[in-house]
């Protein structure tokens, strides 16, 4: 099977089943959105929405997360992973955006770059979710899922599996496209035991053709 038809094919039953894929993180606002990625590095969103509506009470703004101090923030997010290291993220990006950006946080993926805790693909994911660009988000799920399903070949690394992405994938559909190929690995394509039985896509899949 030619590459293009694979993706093809995976697009086209994801937009028929899946019409509606959208985070599941729980945000009302940019900053919101922001600091809950953040704080879902290596963390599951339903953790995450369980310490944010306390955290955005105390911090209601950038502004306020930015005059915090660190041990205010950690009381808030003790049971995500990582909790310390990602307080001190929390108030050094609030104090860039603040110091640099005059308290509006960035729309360029290199700038937000520039924030403490904000890698490639915390820095994607925020772009694809709240300004609806074009980027792809490679997380664990993603990056298993593409390489099982044969999107991806031989992907080294979470780069290089979204660069053979976006290379095949219709601008128009790559926020979208992260969000399903994330979701199909959370709920349907495990790690361990992939309920293939329950899978739309196998015909195509290389994993399950293979395994077959």
């Amino acid at each position: 099977m030619k590459i293009q038809t694979r993706y093809d094919q995976a697009l086209t039953w994801f937009e028929t089943n899946m019409p509606i894929a959208e985070s599941e993180l729980n945000f009302n606002n940019e900053y919101q959105l922001l600091v809950a990625v953040m704080l879902s590095a290596q963390c599951t969103d339903k953790r995450v929405n369980m310490v944010t509506p306390a955290l955005f009470a105390a911090f209601p703004t950038i502004a306020q997360l930015a005059d915090a101090k660190i041990e205010e923030v950690l009381s808030y997010i003790r049971s995500v992973s990582y909790p310390n290291s990602k307080a001190t993220h929390l108030v050094s990006m609030a104090k860039r955006v603040m110091e640099v950006y005059g308290g509006e946080i960035p729309n360029t993926r290199e700038e937000l770059q520039t924030l403490a805790g904000v890698g490639r693909k915390t820095a994607n994911v925020f772009l694809a979710v709240w300004w609806n660009q074009p980027t792809m988000a490679v997380d664990t799920h993603i990056f298993r899922v593409s390489e099982r399903i044969g999107l991806t070949t031989n992907a080294k690394n979470p780069l290089d599996s979204e660069k053979q992405l976006v290379k095949h994938i219709p601008q128009d559909l790559i926020p979208k496209a992260h969000h399903w190929l994330l979701l199909h690995g959370r709920y349907t394509c495990l790690a361990r035991n992939p309920k293939c039985h329950l899978c739309g896509i196998t015909h195509i899949c290389h994993f399950f053709n293979k395994k077959k």
